[in-house]
């Protein structure tokens, strides 16, 4: 959430900021500073009026002593009026706090004045490329054909189980899916310094608003009931990625200076309903509704916040390298960038069979929005209070790393190579028929 200060002491720069997503928030500024200046200015009077109120009550006190009934009454029944307006203002009080903040829930991040300025994805830059693409000498085929070939995946079974946008992996799919993640778990903990950490995969709305999913994608969430309970519907939800309970692990806590930063890394599935949606249908991996995440979560103080994300970037990317994949780092453009990012960087690996590059990791910093939202600080060394920078990335995100793995490593009698590092997690150089 933005900082309600920095919308007063600077309008226009927010503003500014702001319409460079071209999502017409930036027109959002004026009525919250205008909720604002009602809760401020009514906040004001109320604390007039319970002065006064004090007083009159120290007054009528003095008079009963004084055996001045008469004024004494007077001046209660001017107590009660007091009370009265008092009370109507707390409630203005209250209502312009609420709808400030409401209207404060929807407004996206700040871009970082490091970002690209764009509309869409057609203006993100390119910053990097790694490796290049496979090259054949046979034609190559594209992942629905391999995992069907090969027994990977049953698309068919799995629409039959759970409908459009689930996969059933099977036999040396399955195995490579649950290596990837070992893989993946292994190198961030061994070789990245990580924490692992195992989060619920249910959680609560109020860890979907801490890391900015509510109130915006809501639509977007799989809400859970229990059992037969329809009031219980919606006060949990299936995680949309990892990010969402790791990010709150110390959500209302005030932490020491000497704790940071913190570096955590968890496996999970990840459910994405995607309301709205073209259909997605029954075959292919390249978008679903449940797929695997292993995901990286950095909190750390404000001074090290950009320092923190080429890290992360870089942890990123030693998994594509380590697979032998080729692959470039975009850095999205103010009008691309997600929700609660000030900065974002995509990893997108080339699947040979899809014919381009593929989304497989997001490396952000979320400055202090997110923190902000969940009400985590930290103690400086000076005794300050300061909301710490959270950034997320995906460390990465499968099935598309899946995807780009079989097609860039297949060979020209069908069978898949497995690059060495894997190869001990699958205990097989190569899968065959």
């Amino acid at each position: 959430m933005l900082d309600i200060k920095l919308l007063r002491d600077k309008p226009d720069f927010v503003r500014e900021r702001l319409a460079t997503r071209h999502a017409g928030d930036d027109a959002k500024v004026a009525e919250v500073l205008a909720h604002d200046e009602r809760r401020r200015t009514s906040l004001i009077e109320v604390e007039q009026l319970k002065a006064t109120r004090n007083s009159v009550s120290k007054e009528i006190g003095a008079l009963m002593g004084q055996k001045k009934l008469a004024d004494a009454e007077a001046k209660k029944a001017e107590v009660r009026t007091l009370g009265d307006r008092i009370t109507a203002l707390d409630l203005v009080v209250a209502e312009a706090e609420a709808a400030r903040d409401a209207l404060l829930a929807t407004m996206p991040n700040l871009p970082h004045a490091s970002v690209a300025l764009g509309r869409d994805a057609a203006d993100n830059p390119e910053i990097r490329v790694h490796g290049q693409p496979a090259a054949f000498g046979f034609k190559p085929l594209n992942h629905v054909e391999l995992c069907e070939k090969l027994k990977l995946v049953d698309f068919a079974r799995g629409t039959k189980l759970s409908g459009s946008g689930f996969l059933l992996y099977t036999g040396w799919g399955a195995r490579l899916e649950r290596a990837l993640i070992n893989f993946l778990l292994d190198l961030h903990i061994h070789e990245h310094g990580y924490r692992e950490v195992a989060p619920p995969y249910v959680i609560g709305e109020h860890c979907m608003f801490g890391v900015g999913q509510f109130p915006k994608f809501k639509d977007q969430a799989y809400a859970v009931q229990e059992g037969l309970d329809g009031s219980t519907l919606g006060k949990l939800y299936l995680l949309p990625t990892a990010e969402a309970p790791v990010a709150n692990i110390h959500r209302e806590e005030l932490l020491a200076a000497a704790q940071l930063p913190l570096h955590y890394c968890a496996y999970s599935p990840c459910f994405r309903a995607e309301a709205g949606a073209a259909g997605l249908g029954t075959r292919g991996m390249i978008r679903v509704h449940q797929f695997d995440k292993v995901e990286l979560i950095k909190i750390v103080p404000p001074e090290t916040g950009y320092d923190e994300l080429e890290k992360l970037v870089g942890n990123a990317e030693k998994v594509l390298q380590l697979l032998g994949l080729h692959y470039r780092v975009i850095n999205l453009c103010t009008g691309d960038m997600g929700f609660a990012s000030a900065k974002t960087y995509d990893l997108e690996v080339w699947a040979p069979g899809q014919g381009t590059y593929l989304e497989v990791s997001s490396c952000s910093n979320c400055e202090d929005y997110q923190s902000r939202r969940m009400n985590l600080r930290y103690k400086t060394e000076t005794g300050e209070n300061r909301f710490p920078h959270i950034l997320n990335g995906s460390g990465t995100a499968l099935a598309r790393l899946f995807v780009a793995l079989i097609e860039t490593h297949q060979q020209a009698d069908g069978s898949i190579a497995i690059p060495a590092p894997l190869q001990p997690y699958l205990r097989t150089e190569c899968i065959r028929e």
